[in-house]
C-alpha cells in the first residue's frame, strides 16, 4: 500500500511519521532541537541543526516502517506558526530561526497599543500584532539591526524552512501567509499591511502563495542523500500546525470547536465569512473562502510539564527507568483530589496569559492540609479554565456545538471528562497519536489525488477513540469555580506589574 510521510516540527521535537493512505500509522522517530536563550526574551534555533535532526528523523522513521523508501508517494511539513525564519538573497540562513516563544519584540506592540495600529491591523488584517508575529519580529530587527534587516531575501516560516530543504523551492501556504501581511476580506497579501507597520522594504520577501495540497517541488538529490527518501518524490505545500492538528482529528469543519492542550491554549473554529475581534485571530483557513478564527495563548500544559519537573521529578525517573507512564504513576493522586472539595484554584500563567506579558502564575486558595494530588487537580483545572476563557469568546461569534481535544493531555481520561465538565460540552478525543503529522500527510496525499480533500472524516473522526458527555452537576461546580478564577485574575490585573518590579534590580525600578 502506498505511503504519506507527514512532518511535524514544535518548539522543541522534530517528528517524521509516516502514515498508509488508509491512515494508519506505520512508524515516527522524533529529534530534539535545541532552542537557544542568549538573552532574556529571546527565542531562537539554528536553522541548520534544525533541517539535520528532521533529516536523522526521517531516515530513522522510513527504517522503522519497515517499508521501502520508494513507497512513500509524497511528503508535506507543517511547523509552529509565527516567528520567522530568514533568508539572505544567497538562499543562506540570515541568522538563527526565532520562535514564536520570543518575546523581544514586546516592547515595540506595547507601543503599538497605545495608538490606533492595533485598531487598523484588526480592520485590515484580523489580528492585533503580538510579539512573536512576523510583523513585530521583522519590525524589531528594523529598529534594532538595521544591517539584518538590509539583508533580508526571504520571510518564511518553520515549516516553509523544510519545504526548501526538500525541495529547494520557497514559498508558503495560505494558513501561513495570513499571520501577518494579508487582507482578512481577500486573503492575500496587502501592501497596505505592510505600510501599516512600516514594513514595506520587505515586500518583495514575502514568500509566494500556494495551496496547502499543491505540490510546490520534489526531493532534491542533496535532501534524498541525508534523509534516505527517493529523489524526485513530491512535496506539497504544507501547513500551519494548528491547522495541522485541527485537520489530524476532524476539526476543520464549521460546527465543530478545536483544541489543543499543548505548550499554548489553541482553541479554533472554522467559519464561511471573516468575523473579527480583538480575542482572537481571523485568519485563512485552508481552502479560499473560509477562515480559521484561532483563540490562543500561551498558557496550557507546558505548566503542566512545569510541575511534573519542579515536584514529581522521582517518579518521572521511576516511570523514565521502568519505560511507563509518569500520568499513570500519578493517576491514583489525581483521581483522589478529584473526588473532593478544594480551596485551590490555579492561574497558568507560568509562560504567557491572556492578560499580557506581566501577568503570572499563582497557586490561591492554598493550606496545609492540602497535598500534591490536590495540587495537581488544580494546575489541571486552571489549564481547562483558561481553554474556556477562549472558547467563551469564540462562542460569541461562532455557532458550535463538539469538541475535538487533542494534546498530549486528552489521553489522560480524568483531564478530558474535566475539559467536558468546564465547557458543558461533549468532547472527542480521537485515536490519531500524531495529528499534526496527519494533517501534512493528509496534504501531501491530497496532492497526488489519493484523496479528494485533505479533509477525510472518515480518516480523522472515523478513528474516534471516546467521546467524554458533560456532567450536569460537576458542570455546575466548575461553572461557580470559574466565576471565581475569572474575577480573581481581573482583581489581579492592576497588581500584576508591581509583582513583577519585586524581581527588577532596584536600580531598575522607576
Amino acid at each position: 500500500m502506498p505511503s504519506l510521510l507527514g512532518i511535524d516540527n514544535g518548539l522543541t521535537v522534530t517528528k517524521a511519521v509516516i502514515f498508509d493512505i488508509d491512515g494508519t500509522q506505520l512508524s515516527v522517530a522524533r529529534r530534539r532541537v535545541p532552542q537557544s536563550i542568549p538573552r532574556a526574551r529571546f527565542v531562537e534555533r539554528d536553522m541548520a541543526g534544525l533541517w539535520q535532526a528532521t533529516a536523522e528523523a526521517i531516515s530513522e522513521a522510513i527504517a522503522l516502517s519497515g517499508r521501502p523508501a520508494d513507497d512513500i508517494k509524497a511528503v508535506a511539513a507543517t511547523a509552529h506558526g509565527d516567528g520567522i525564519y530568514l533568508l539572505d538573497h544567497a538562499l543562506q540562513p540570515l541568522g538563527p530561526g526565532i520562535l514564536s516563544l520570543d518575546s523581544r519584540a514586546g516592547g515595540i506592540v506595547d507601543r503599538w497599543s497605545e495608538g490606533s495600529l492595533f485598531d487598523e491591523a484588526l480592520a485590515l488584517t484580523g489580528q492585533v500584532p503580538h510579539a512573536s508575529a512576523p510583523s513585530a519580529l521583522l519590525a524589531w530587527l528594523k529598529e534594532n539591526d538595521p544591517e539584518r534587516f538590509g539583508r533580508i531575501g526571504h520571510v518564511l516560516a518553520c515549516k516553509d524552512w523544510l519545504r526548501f530543504c526538500l525541495s529547494g523551492t520557497i514559498g508558503t501556504d495560505r494558513t501561513e501567509a495570513s499571520t501577518s501581511f494579508t487582507d482578512v476580506r481577500t486573503q492575500a497579501y496587502s501592501a497596505e499591511a505592510l505600510r501599516i507597520y512600516g514594513l514595506e522594504q520587505v515586500e518583495s520577501a514575502l514568500p509566494p502563495i500556494a495551496d496547502s495540497s499543491d505540490i510546490v517541488g520534489h526531493v532534491t538529490a542533496a535532501a534524498a542523500a541525508l534523509t534516505g527518501l527517493v529523489e524526485g518524490t513530491p512535496v506539497a505545500c504544507g501547513l500551519h500546525d494548528v491547522t495541522a492538528s485541527a485537520l489530524g482529528i476532524g476539526g476543520h469543519v464549521e460546527g465543530v470547536i478545536s483544541i489543543v492542550a499543548g505548550t499554548y491554549s489553541i482553541n479554533e473554529v472554522v467559519s464561511a465569512e471573516p468575523l473579527t475581534d480583538p480575542r482572537w485571530f481571523c485568519r485563512n483557513a485552508i481552502a479560499p473562502g473560509q477562515w480559521n478564527a484561532m483563540s490562543i495563548s500561551p498558557a496550557s500544559t507546558a505548566n503542566y510539564d512545569w510541575f511534573l519537573d519542579t515536584f514529581c521529578r522521582k517518579e518521572q525517573d521511576a516511570a523514565a527507568t521502568e519505560g511507563g507512564s509518569i500520568h499513570a504513576l500519578l493517576a491514583t493522586e489525581i483521581d483522589a483530589a478529584l473526588q473532593r472539595r478544594s480551596t485551590i484554584l490555579f492561574h497558568p500563567y507560568l509562560f504567557g496569559s491572556p492578560y499580557g506579558n506581566l501577568a503570572s502564575g499563582s497557586f490561591l486558595g492554598l493550606h496545609g492540609w492540602h497535598d500534591r494530588g490536590d495540587m495537581l487537580k488544580a494546575v489541571l483545572e486552571g489549564i481547562a479554565f483558561n481553554h474556556r476563557t477562549h472558547v467563551d469568546a469564540l462562542r460569541d461569534g461562532f455557532p458550535f456545538g463538539q469538541v475535538r481535544l487533542t494534546g498530549g493531555a486528552s489521553r489522560n481520561p480524568a483531564f478530558a471528562q474535566m475539559f467536558a465538565d468546564i465547557l458543558n460540552l461533549p468532547v472527542t478525543v480521537t485515536s490519531t497519536d500524531e495529528p499534526a503529522a496527519f494533517g501534512a500527510a493528509l496534504c501531501a496525499g491530497t496532492a497526488i489525488g489519493v484523496y479528494a480533500s485533505p479533509q477525510q472524516p472518515h480518516l480523522t473522526v472515523g478513528a474516534t477513540s471516546r467521546t467524554y458527555q458533560p456532567d450536569a452537576a460537576r458542570s455546575a461546580v466548575f461553572n461557580e469555580r470559574f466565576g471565581l478564577y475569572s474575577r480573581l485574575a481581573e482583581a489581579l490585573k492592576s497588581e500584576w506589574p508591581a509583582i513583577e518590579r519585586l524581581g527588577m534590580p532596584p536600580e531598575t525600578v522607576a
